[in-house]
């Protein structure tokens, strides 16, 4: 499975940006799909998940400011999962990276498919 993401740019805070990761290859195996964060000097975190089946979860931070979709072609040989940032705010300065699990994505371990990240810029 190869994952491109893109989207990323620099935003004032307030404002908004989607991402977008174009899933291509075996995507059947993908069962989940998830959206990680890493800002400058801090750890890789989550940030939210979407199941083939529409499922959603959100880290806290996050909650009710993003959004995450999943559109599935018929043919299963492209997906796309998008994530729809507002309200942005400095704190969400990060490199963001799509990521593809197997398994239910509760987990970062659980996700073996992983995109180049792409950077979000918020100016406050």
């Amino acid at each position: 499975v190869q994952l491109q993401a893109c989207g990323g740019g620099l935003v004032q805070a307030g404002g908004s940006l989607r991402l977008s990761c174009a899933a291509s290859g075996r995507t059947f195996s993908t069962y989940v799909m998830g959206w990680f964060r890493q800002a400058p000097g801090k750890e890789r975190e989550f940030v939210a998940r979407i199941s083939r089946s529409g499922g959603t979860y959100y880290a806290d931070s996050v909650k009710g400011r993003f959004t995450i979709s999943i559109t599935i072609s018929t043919d299963n040989a492209k997906n796309t999962v998008y994530l729809q940032m507002n309200s942005l705010k400095s704190e969400d300065t990060a490199v963001y990276y799509c990521a593809g699990s197997n398994g239910l994505g509760y987990r970062e371990y659980e996700y073996i498919y992983w995109g180049q990240g792409t950077q979000v810029t918020v100016s406050s």
